[in-house]
This record gives C-alpha cells, sequence and structure tokens, in this order.
C-alpha cells in the first residue's frame, strides 16, 4: 500500500504536563493532529482551504500506546504516515519521538472519512487519492 510520508517538531509546553509532571495522555492526540495537519498542508492544502471547498475531515475510529513519558520543554519529533485504506478512508499512523536520544514514547492512529459541513459522507479527492498512489 502507497504513503505520504511526513516530520513534524513540538516541543512539550508546561500545560501540556500532569501533576506528576509527565505529559498528559490525551495531550498525544493534539500531537497527532500537529502530524497530520502539517503532512496535509505540505503534500496537498491546509486544512482550511478544504473547508473553504466544503470538505470535513471528521475522525471515525483512534487509539493510542504509550510506551514511554514525555517531560515539560521536551523537543519532539510526530512521524506522520498517512494511507488510504479505503475508497472513503483515510489512515494516520503516528510515532512520537523524543528527541535527541530518539526514544520512542508513543505509537497511534487516527481514521477519518471526507464530509460535508452537513455530515454528507464524500469519497476521498481524486487529486489526494492520486499524490498518495505516487507518494
Amino acid at each position: 500500500m502507497q504513503a505520504l510520508e511526513d516530520s513534524a517538531p513540538v516541543r512539550v509546553r508546561y500545560a501540556e504536563t500532569d501533576a506528576m509532571g509527565w505529559v498528559y495522555y490525551a495531550n498525544y492526540f493534539g500531537y497527532f493532529e500537529v502530524g497530520r495537519t502539517e503532512l496535509i498542508r505540505r503534500a496537498w492544502k491546509p486544512y482550511r482551504e478544504l473547508e473553504r471547498e466544503g470538505l470535513w475531515l471528521p475522525v471515525v475510529e483512534s487509539g493510542c500506546r504509550y510506551l514511554r513519558g514525555a517531560r515539560y520543554d521536551d523537543m519532539l519529533r510526530i512521524q506522520t504516515r498517512l494511507t488510504i485504506p479505503s475508497p472513503a478512508r483515510l489512515r494516520f499512523d503516528y510515532r512520537v519521538i523524543r528527541e535527541p536520544d530518539e526514544e520512542l514514547l508513543a505509537e497511534g492512529y487516527t481514521v477519518h472519512c471526507f464530509a460535508t459541513p452537513d455530515g454528507k459522507p464524500r469519497g476521498v479527492p481524486r487529486e489526494l487519492r492520486s499524490l498518495v498512489m505516487t507518494g
């Protein structure tokens, strides 16, 4: 299966940590969003432009496996991989890596569909499908 891949940096902010000093588990999904947004922007077009065109990308499934923790001011790299497993779905796989030691902290995924603003499903646009197939 063909895929598009990208990497985006994130520095852990104090507000993202819990009382124990670790990144709160739900914030990893925010890191996933950074990776997904940057991959789509760099490879195709910004989310804002998709929304102006009447296309939305709601999440229909997600998951995360936590391996190690991150702390305030850690520099992270979010590796993101996009595949198209069906005519109506996109799948993003993520790896959160701490720099500079290259330790894998978390792995996760989100599955999305394209929809109109009123919630009607749409197929994956041909232009994006072509980018992934040649990626």
